[in-house]
């Protein structure tokens, strides 16, 4: 199992990942869409290619392509989304928050699964990229479907272990050269 691998390629000193690594992810109480496609999308956005690799296979197995392919595009919009909405929120000239985006974001509109799921998986990876506006945005819409605030944390739970256990491993890897 992939997420063996990457457990055991946490190092001792970081022995609290490894163990959250586990439980984020072996204990979930998310759908297994729900699940897999937030593992998809933030080891993405983690930037890690080791964490990416293990990760990738267990998720396509555990996804139907539809919310394969989906998680993909929750990772690859909030890439763009979370650069040009929190540069806007950091900059002190509130005009640019009346300036029109005119940015193409097709994808969060018809994302091919359930747009519950979309929207959790674009805020885990927001999480990640540390934009407030859209975190607050997508937890609105979440909570208005009627997700409960238990589920919405469980996703930023996983997105913070995995871009913890990305650094850790990225950084040792680094250090080993």
């Amino acid at each position: 199992m992939a997420l063996d691998e990457l457990k055991s390629a946490v190092p001792d000193y970081a022995k609290d990942l490894r163990l959250n690594l586990g439980s984020v992810i072996g204990n979930s109480d998310l759908p297994q869409q729900q699940l897999w496609g937030t593992v998809l999308a933030c080891a993405i956005a983690s930037r890690s290619p080791r964490v990416l690799r293990e990760l990738e296979p267990e998720a396509k197995a555990n996804l139907k392509p539809e919310a394969y392919t989906a998680a993909k595009s929750a990772a690859a919009i909030m890439a763009m989304n979370n650069v040009f909405y929190r540069t806007r929120h950091l900059l002190s000239d509130p005009e640019y928050g009346t300036l029109r985006a005119g940015l193409r974001m097709n994808v969060i509109g018809n994302p091919g699964v359930e747009k519950v799921d979309f929207e959790l998986w674009s805020l885990a990876v927001s999480a990640i990229n540390g934009c407030g506006q859209c975190l607050d945005s997508h937890e609105q819409v979440l909570r208005k479907a009627g997700v409960e605030r238990e589920t919405i944390q469980e996703a930023v739970k996983i997105a913070a272990v995995i871009q913890a256990v990305g650094v850790t491993i990225d950084s040792e890897a680094v250090l080993a050269e």
